[in-house]
């Protein structure tokens, strides 16, 4: 299994897709636990509901899980949200707290990991984040996730069904931000800017706009698209049909600002 696929375009937008791959090694994979076996952490469909929102969009695809090794964590494993519960690079609980293992991996098996599937994952990334701002003058990276609206471990309450995460504002121009909330504002559906999720390390690290790349995230409730939040986690097209409007409503909007973004570079 390859790492990661990428699909190239001409638009100034990339999709970054870390956590919809499903593959684990069979090794891997007699370790879980039975639980963990479920792959129930995965961004379910995430893939199928932006195909073909925003013509010419570059995707990067990681193929493998996250139970593998997190693509959108740092290979320093250092948390995301200090003081809060999270998962790590390799997680060792799943979102609600349990044990995803019944052997877990050492230090050493990490390190194999993070090489065979993160490192190409993110040269990947990279690569296409170069050749668009060669061609552009600017990149931006919207990264694509969704999760379960309910997770106790995780946070209180329901999940808003749009989240914008900008880091509070430093991983993109401002204009970005404010163009994606006044999309999501106008469905009447709700949502938060850089509340619980504030974008990932895929958004953190490659978001450098005084360099001319931008990033910003969105998660979205997986109750948006999903027939239920519970196995076997089915796409729910008719759900979908009233969401991928103001979806493809908000990469459309950013793909149209990277011409201001590179005047002002």
């Amino acid at each position: 299994m390859t790492p990661v696929t990428v699909s190239q375009g001409d638009s100034p937008v990339i999709l970054g897709l870390p956590h919809t791959g499903t593959f684990v090694p069979d090794e891997i994979f007699a370790r879980l636990t039975p639980r963990g076996q479920t792959l129930a952490d995965t961004d379910w469909h995430v893939e199928r509901l932006y195909d073909g929102l925003l013509p010419g969009a570059t995707t990067v695809r990681a193929m493998f899980h996250r139970y593998v090794i997190d693509a959108n964590r740092g290979p320093e494993n250092k948390s995301l949200y200090p003081g809060q519960n999270t998962t790590g690079l390799v997680p060792m609980t799943d979102f609600d707290g349990e044990p995803l293992w019944a052997t877990a991996p050492d230090d050493v098996e990490i390190a194999q990991r993070l090489a065979d599937w993160h490192t190409p994952y993110h040269a990947a990334l990279a690569a296409e984040i170069a050749r668009v701002k060669a061609i552009h003058g600017v990149a931006i990276l919207y990264d694509c996730h969704s999760i379960r609206s309910h997770i106790p471990f995780l946070f209180e309450g329901t999940l808003p069904d749009f989240n914008i995460g900008t880091n509070m504002g430093v991983t993109c121009d401002p204009r970005l931000e404010a163009a994606a909330q006044k999309v999501c504002a106008g469905t009447g559906r709700t949502m938060a800017v850089n509340g619980r999720f504030k974008g990932g390390w895929t958004t953190r690290h490659y978001g450098q706009p005084g360099d001319g790349v931008h990033a910003i995230q969105m998660e979205l409730a997986q109750s948006t698209h999903l027939g239920a939040e519970a196995l076997p986690f089915a796409y729910d097209p008719a759900k979908a049909e009233t969401l991928r409007p103001p979806l493809a409503a908000i990469l459309h909007a950013l793909a149209d600002l990277a011409p201001e973004l590179r005047a002002a570079a």
